[in-house]
């Protein structure tokens, strides 16, 4: 026996531990892929990984890896590979959500890597959409069936040119175009995109409902640009049984150093913690994998 394998919590996922001090590079493949499609979330902890492993590793299991053009946040690249980022633009807390939930591609799969822990707090959250929609009320699920969300953003030319990576308008319109995102120029180069999903998607097998989307993080740091595709508010009554919701179900992650994490981004939500340190330096890779559902 070279590993352990247990839930992360009682509710959710694997973890899989060394107890025999091998590399993360020689566990058995097939048998990780199972998990994956079984739990949509493993830990790998006590495999002493740095960045270099943690990359070959994920490229062992993943194909399509996207850089973050269009992202909410700024991001650091690591070690000048545009697919390795760090996630600490900011250190307050972030609400469960899917990645990229605001535009029509996403990446279907995420890692995470440690490469330093936090000296306390900054725990990522995570919890099954699956679960979360069976936690809706009969109300909300109906409401959410009936309405889409619509995003509503309005970008200066710096700002769009600085979060989409290019200073090309036709590169902005392809891009908007791929992600069914409507676009409007205006004279002064300034913009402004609209993008409408719904809230609740079909898991990949299509058996499950799954309540995945970017809808509490946006209401919680921009909440102005988030409501009903007819520009209705989401209902207060609405929010507060979704926050509650969240966190009955919430499992938090203490980060240690080389500790590994991934995500199926069609059915898991994550998020994180506040903190107040600046120690910690969690690094993100977005792709899809690199076998078959």
């Amino acid at each position: 026996m070279n590993i352990k394998i247990q839930p992360i919590s009682n509710g959710i996922g694997q973890e899989i531990i060394n107890i025999n001090n091998i590399s993360v590079l020689e566990l058995d493949k097939e048998e990780i892929i199972n998990l994956f499609k079984s739990y949509g979330i493993l830990l790998f902890r006590g495999f002493q990984a740095n960045a270099e492993i943690f990359k070959q590793f994920s490229n062992s299991l993943s194909t399509d890896f996207i850089n973050y053009a269009g992202g909410a946040f700024s991001r650091r690249v690591i070690n000048g590979d545009e697919t390795i980022l760090s996630v600490n633009d900011f250190n307050s807390e972030i609400k469960l959500h899917g990645e990229m939930y605001y535009q029509q591609n996403i990446p279907l799969m995420l890692w995470f890597f440690c490469a330093n822990p936090p000296l306390k707090d900054g725990e990522t959250t995570v919890c099954d959409g699956r679960e979360f929609f069976n936690k809706l009320s009969s109300s909300t699920k109906e409401l959410f069936r009936k309405n889409n969300l619509k995003f509503t953003v309005t970008m200066s030319q710096k700002d769009w040119q600085k979060k989409y990576q290019t200073d090309d308008l036709n590169k902005l319109e392809e891009m908007c175009h791929k992600n069914n995102t409507h676009l409007t120029v205006n004279a002064d180069q300034s913009i402004m995109l609209e993008y409408i999903c719904p809230a609740i998607i079909p898991s990949r097998c299509g058996k499950y409902q799954v309540f995945i989307n970017s809808l509490l993080p946006t209401k919680q740091l921009s909440p102005k640009i988030l409501n009903f595709e007819d520009g209705s508010e989401i209902p207060d009554e609405v929010m507060s049984e979704l926050n509650e919701i969240a966190e009955k179900i919430t499992t938090e992650i203490s980060w240690q150093k080389g500790d590994i994490l991934m995500i199926d981004n069609t059915r898991i939500l994550h998020g994180r913690r506040a903190f107040s340190d600046n120690q910690r330096d969690i690094y993100i890779r977005l792709c899809s994998p690199a076998f078959s559902f």
